[in-house]
């Protein structure tokens, strides 16, 4: 089968395709026939092997998986032998392993049945960003119905979810994006949008409950400065912040929240099978509808890999296979 491989740890040249074995699902996996694939930052640091320390977990000198991606949508063609949830020809989307590929296998506590609504490249954006989202405002946030909440980054993957779910949650939202990504924002439903190329979210003019953090890298002064007395951060981006750990602000914040009245934490995202098809059901509800911004070919993933760098991109990168 085609895959998208890296050999080593570099920018977007060192992405290319070749034949490899089509795998072969463990017991308590499927095997997947990928018809889209999501494309994050999570794979941008995991080609690049920044912050280093992710290399702890891929491979000190060179990646242990060339194979590229984990989010994905398609079709079931095979299961292991301890795999009860599904059987062949069923829809699904969820993370697995190396999904810039014609074929990839996924844990069955991974996946959630495609909602007949989305199309496979709809199903394939979901999963990392949609479920960082949620978590951070449902389990971190700890978000209430009438709250005002921030979302700085609320035009990219993990905000255009954001910025839907906290007003599905009954928030009052306010998003922080520039000049051209204004109205993007407006029609995800925020309720105010804040441009940070001519209007600081920080002036004092306006406090909020919670904030998710996910974009820009604003230093934890002007965080505090937005928030009110008692409220919470989420502190979600760390782009640019670093090539060792990518957590200063994260490890700042978490020594210094013990001693103020303002929480300021940070979200590890977890793949939870329940959340996962708690978004399946806002989606087939019509409440969330993920943003797609471009579709590239897999032979164009390291086009697509330079759009999403160049920050210009509004919501989601989809894959097609």
């Amino acid at each position: 089968m085609r895959a998208v491989l890296r050999d080593h740890y570099g920018d977007a040249e060192v992405l290319h395709i070749r034949p490899v074995p089509r795998p072969t699902p463990a017991g308590d996996e499927v095997l997947i026939r990928v018809h889209a694939a999501g494309l994050d930052r999570g794979a941008e640091h995991l080609m690049t092997g920044k912050p280093y320390l992710i290399r702890l977990g891929t491979g000190l000198r060179r990646p242990r998986n060339a194979v590229v991606g984990s989010d994905l949508a398609g079709t079931v063609t095979d299961v292991g032998a301890e795999v009860t949830s599904f059987r062949v020809g069923d829809e699904v989307f969820g993370t697995g392993k190396g999904s810039f590929a014609e074929c990839a296998t996924a844990r069955e506590d991974r996946l959630v049945l495609k909602p007949a609504n989305l199309t496979f490249e709809q199903a394939a954006v979901v999963p990392t960003s949609g479920l960082t989202a949620l978590q951070a405002l449902r389990d971190v946030g700890r978000i209430q119905k009438g709250q005002k909440v921030l979302i700085v980054g609320a035009s990219g993957g993990v905000g255009s979810y954001a910025v839907q779910l906290s007003g599905l949650f009954g928030a009052e939202t306010t998003g922080v994006c520039s000049t051209g990504k204004r109205e993007f924002v407006v029609s995800l439903g925020a309720d105010h949008v804040v441009d940070y190329t001519c209007d600081d979210f920080a002036d004092g003019a306006r406090r909020y409950d919670l904030i998710l953090d996910i974009g820009g890298n604003p230093n934890l002064s002007r965080l505090r400065r937005a928030l009110e007395p008692l409220g919470t951060a989420v502190i979600i981006g760390g782009e640019g912040a670093g090539d060792w750990t990518g957590m200063g602000r994260q490890v700042r914040a978490t020594v210094i929240s013990p001693f103020i009245r303002q929480r300021l934490v940070m979200i590890i995202a977890q793949q939870r099978i329940s959340d996962l098809k708690l978004l399946a059901e806002f989606m087939e509800a019509g409440t969330v509808t993920p943003s797609i911004d471009s579709t590239y070919p897999l032979e164009h993933v390291p086009k697509a890999m330079r759009h999403l760098e160049s920050g210009t991109v509004r919501g989601k990168i989809a894959i097609t296979v």
